[in-house]
């Protein structure tokens, strides 16, 4: 079989000591995960009342989306206060509990940190407003009008219109790439970067394992104000975000440097503390690189190569590790299929088949990609994107792009626990999201109780990265592909691993090739029957 190599495993005696490389995160959405108080939003008790849960995985760790205080204009991704929980979900105490429960069950916690901007309710922002003279006026990106009182550029925001709001206290503009309550921090400030690491310290004091930086392209602009240029391609353009070349208002030279000072600090603590990037847009190839590269910067970052992607083929997935072929000082790629703000990955790639066999396939592969992956909750129960009425949307996105795109709201539905109790058990009252009645049925307790659930396949998957040491740290061998059939090697040698999926509609010829043997399969009732059926997957081992 012809053979490309594109990703080699590691040389580093380091590696094997890192819990972090390879690991697998089960991404959890607070206000859709479990609700206590029974107000309709999930808190961080019902995070800990879960834990065993997530524990049953075989995860390595749980990532947490925003907890922070915050108005809740982007729910959550605009923070008031770095320091602290918003009342809707619990205390400082609280969250001290959820971190120890954690620990207890061998979980690392790995939370969010959003350093783009902060909500316009933060102090910072309160006080930069109010004049140009006091001492945080340049901690967040003011410019003057033009001479004829438009914005000072052209840049334009995440979720429609301009990225700039006029502030009649200052007589100015300020900049935003999303909201308009949510001002774009200054963070080529160095006071402004010194309060962020003081947040950072904030919470690795209180014993978490790591964070993941939100948007983090997005942290520091060009001083100039340039106007960027207009984006010649031809794909799908919903916002007037598309239209343009983002080269002035993200993506400075300037952002590797402030992750080096975020990787100093974590260094100073104990257990290998983990810092991920969300890089997000047109240059997110390079940037992951540029943001991990070397031993100075960040452990590892993530795109949206297969969030966004409406297809799953196998010249996709073969994508994935060409951007990361393992070459000395590069970073560490991590990988996810879903989260929350991209609709669930059985609604944009089953294309008609079988749901739960997709749902098996999916997490197979996801397994068995190099790098670190994400599981986010619903994933392990095949959960499909849910139906959210036009009235009951909440997400700004969602609502502003109405009917074009799915939305973020879909795939933020509560987690269904118990089939037949009230609000599958998430909530004893209507919750901020509606529960789509097709997911009653994949309940946790339901599943639990079904050896051939999706739930527990993924528990069986999950611990293939474990059981394998291929599968976590070894190199990823492409072979060329050939119609939908994806096929490739992990590892070296005899510890090698075979994994080959047919990501087609329909089956395919192929047998299992000499000196290989069976070590896992789902879709598939008889592997050596010559043909690979429609979402089979296959992992073998030398025989």
């Amino acid at each position: 079989m012809n053979v490309q190599t594109l990703s080699h495993p590691l040389t580093s005696a380091d590696a094997a000591t890192e819990w972090w490389r390879g690991a697998v995160l089960y991404q959890v959405y607070p206000r859709s995960f479990a609700d206590t108080n029974n107000d309709g939003v999930g808190d961080l008790p019902g995070i800990t009342a879960h834990l065993d849960h997530i524990a049953s995985l075989g995860v390595d760790g749980v990532w947490l989306s925003p907890f922070f205080t915050s108005p809740m204009k982007d729910f959550g991704y605009d923070v008031s206060d770095y320091t602290d929980v918003d009342p809707i979900f619990g205390t400082l105490a609280d969250f001290d509990a959820m971190v120890a429960r954690a620990h207890e069950l061998g979980l690392k916690v790995i939370i969010d940190q959003v350093y783009s901007h902060t909500s316009d309710e933060h102090p910072w922002f309160t006080e930069s407003r109010q004049n140009r003279t006091n001492p945080k006026a340049d901690w967040y990106v003011w410019a003057d009008a033009k001479p004829e009182g438009s914005p000072p550029s052209n840049w334009q925001s995440v979720f429609g219109g301009p990225a700039w709001t006029w502030d009649a206290r200052r007589r100015q503009y300020y900049m935003h790439n999303f909201l308009k309550e949510q001002p774009q921090l200054n963070v080529a400030n160095p006071e402004v970067q010194d309060a962020l690491i003081d947040a950072m310290r904030f919470w690795l004091d209180r014993g978490v394992d790591g964070f993941r930086l939100d948007a983090i392209n997005f942290a520091i602009h060009d001083p100039k104000l340039t106007d960027n240029p207009a984006f010649t391609s031809n794909g799908k353009r919903t916002r007037p975000f598309d239209f343009q070349d983002k080269i002035h208002n993200q993506s400075q030279p300037e952002i590797p440097l402030f992750l080096s000072r975020l990787r100093a600090l974590a260094e100073t603590y104990p257990g290998d503390r983990f810092l991920v990037a969300e890089v997000g847009g047109d240059r997110a190839n390079e940037e992951m690189k540029q943001y991990t590269q070397g031993i100075d910067r960040l452990h590892s970052a993530y795109g949206f190569l297969y969030l966004y992607s409406d297809h799953l083929s196998a010249e996709l997935v073969e994508q994935g590790p060409a951007m990361w072929p393992g070459v000395d000082g590069e970073g560490w790629p991590s990988w996810t299929f879903s989260n929350h703000d991209a609709p669930r990955a059985i609604s944009r790639w089953a294309e008609g088949r079988d749901e739960k066999a997709f749902a098996e396939m999916a997490m197979l592969l996801l397994m068995s990609l190099r790098g670190n992956v994400f599981v986010y909750q619903g994933e392990e129960l095949g959960l499909p994107q849910a139906h959210v009425p036009f009235e009951r949307l909440v997400d700004p996105e969602a609502i502003a792009n109405w009917p074009e795109t799915l939305g973020r709201d879909g795939a933020r539905t509560p987690i269904p626990w118990k089939a037949d109790a009230v609000q599958a058990g998430f909530s004893t009252v209507e919750p901020w999201l509606p529960i789509d009645p097709r997911h009653y049925p994949l309940a946790v307790d339901v599943q639990d109780a079904d050896p051939t659930s999706i739930l527990n396949l993924s528990r069986e998957l999950i611990g293939l990265r474990h059981r394998y040491p291929a599968l976590r740290t070894g190199g990823m061998h492409m072979y060329p592909v050939a119609g939908p059939v994806l096929s490739f090697e992990r590892g070296e040698g005899d510890q090698a691993l075979l994994c080959v999926f047919n990501l087609g509609h329909s089956p395919e010829a192929w047998s299992i090739p000499a000196g290989w043997q069976v070590v896992e399969a789902v879709n598939t009732p008889d592997p050596a029957a010559g043909t690979l059926p429609s979402l089979a997957g296959l992992l073998l081992a030398r025989a």
